[in-house]
């Protein structure tokens, strides 16, 4: 039985990955603009409520603060949301969401890496805390770190709750995963290099189908096909940032 569960994980979603697109590169925020709607809208024109899970207002919530509540991790200032998370006290990187609710569409976000903090990173993306059968309905995200940019399925890759347990038990056994498992773990995600700054950007992370694409500045930058990409239902879109990030505006798009 155990051996047709690791074959049936392991066979199935590789048959649907592709390898990262190569197509022309598209105008993401012009599709968003021409074929969706706008859903959601913070510009951060305000002052927070305290430190709390709702404090940053206008649907916010703060998943982590509850844990930290002596700790301000959101701070509103002249429109700019300021995100210095307590990732040691609170035992998490900071985790701001909101609500989303599409199949297709996708986030808009002015951001900054402000350089206060080594190693300043940002992973954002879509969750469906309905999910079941996968860690914390965790879907798909686009992460930034200082020397790379990577997008990745969660869905049909290392949150999947059958597959987190196939890993946790090599370890437990002290034994390498085979091969043919983390080649389709490698296959869930791609990975581009990129030089990370501390200048404003525009970034766009759209799904589209079984495609993640994600822009800055008007460049389409990588894009990336796996079936978790095409979860019906984004649920949240949501940050997750260990250390020092600024964000000016957030917009979020639904086309379906």
């Amino acid at each position: 039985m155990r051996a047709f569960l690791f074959t049936t994980l392991l066979l199935a979603p590789l048959a649907a990955v592709q390898a990262a697109d190569s197509a022309t590169p598209r105008d993401d925020a012009a599709w968003l603009r021409e074929k969706g709607q706008m859903i959601f809208h913070d510009a951060f024109e305000r002052e927070e409520d305290g430190n709390l899970a709702k404090a940053i207002g206008n649907g916010c919530n703060s998943a982590t603060a509850d844990r930290v509540p002596q700790i301000k991790m959101a701070d509103l200032d002249d429109g700019i949301l300021k995100i210095a998370s307590a990732s040691k006290e609170a035992g998490h990187a900071a985790h701001i969401h909101h609500e989303a609710g599409f199949t297709d569409g996708g986030a808009v976000v002015r951001f900054r890496f402000p350089g206060l903090s080594t190693g300043e990173s940002l992973q954002l993306g879509y969750v469906d805390r309905e999910l079941k059968g996968v860690h914390a309905g965790h879907l798909c995200y686009g992460i930034l770190s200082q020397t790379s940019i990577t997008l990745i399925d969660h869905k049909t890759g290392a949150m999947n709750l059958e597959i987190r347990k196939l890993r946790e038990d090599y370890l437990a056994r002290k034994e390498k995963p085979p091969a043919d498992f983390e080649a389709m773990l490698n296959s869930k995600k791609v990975v581009v290099p990129w030089k990370a700054d501390t200048e404003w950007h525009e970034l766009v992370l759209v799904t589209e189908g079984d495609e993640m694409r994600l822009s800055l500045d008007g460049k389409m930058l990588v894009s990336h096909h796996s079936e978790g990409y095409a979860h019906p239902m984004k649920r949240w879109f949501s940050f997750l940032v260990p250390n020092t990030v600024w964000i000016d505006d957030v917009k979020i798009w639904k086309v379906k």
